[in-house]
């Protein structure tokens, strides 16, 4: 009777445990939600900080095309491939969570006008010299942490983030890229 009774004890123990193990609180649920399982849905800030990333990399690809196109320099071609692998993640994420695209597939076609007046004015100070187009990289370079930094300040969604810091950490190796060859020019 006695072995019997530990027995029962231990079983209800066993699946008292095995239960709190697998609940999911409140606040846990909430947590992984925000933190990018796909299941909530993006804000609005987030939206439009997905649409105008795209764009901005796009802006750095055009722009490098366009340097590459004019001065013939390596490290242009190679930062614009990698500019449109930054496109492409952006748009995997675009699709994941339902965005349209509205980026144009022409080289120097923007929908957000900041961007076009950008692209128009980086364009012109890179064709004044193989210099200043290195200075242009640099100065897309810069914008592009700052303006990844703040949109991962933005979000508690896992997968932003990781993309974003993805991409961040490519665009601290182009400004690196660009940095050696205004010393080398020096």
């Amino acid at each position: 009777m006695k072995t019997r009774v530990v027995s029962v004890f231990l079983s209800i123990m066993i699946m008292v445990f095995c239960f709190c193990t697998f609940v999911v609180t409140e606040e846990s649920a909430a947590q992984l939600l925000r933190k990018g399982t796909g299941i909530v849905p993006l804000t609005e800030t987030e939206q439009a900080t997905m649409l105008y990333m795209r764009e901005e990399e796009k802006l750095a690809r055009d722009v490098y095309i366009a340097m590459y196109d004019l001065w013939q320099a390596p490290v242009f071609s190679n930062i614009a491939l990698s500019e449109q692998r930054h496109m492409d993640a952006v748009k995997k994420l675009m699709d994941k969570y339902g965005l349209e695209d509205s980026a144009s597939s022409e080289i120097g076609v923007f929908n957000n006008e900041i961007i076009r007046d950008l692209y128009t004015e980086l364009k012109a100070k890179g064709q004044q010299s193989l210099l200043e187009a290195y200075e242009v990289g640099k100065i897309i370079e810069i914008m592009d942490i700052e303006d990844l930094e703040a949109a991962m300040a933005e979000t508690e969604k896992v997968d932003l983030d990781t993309v974003y810091g993805n991409l961040l950490s490519g665009s601290e190796n182009h400004l690196r890229a660009f940095n050696y060859q205004i010393e080398k020019l020096n």
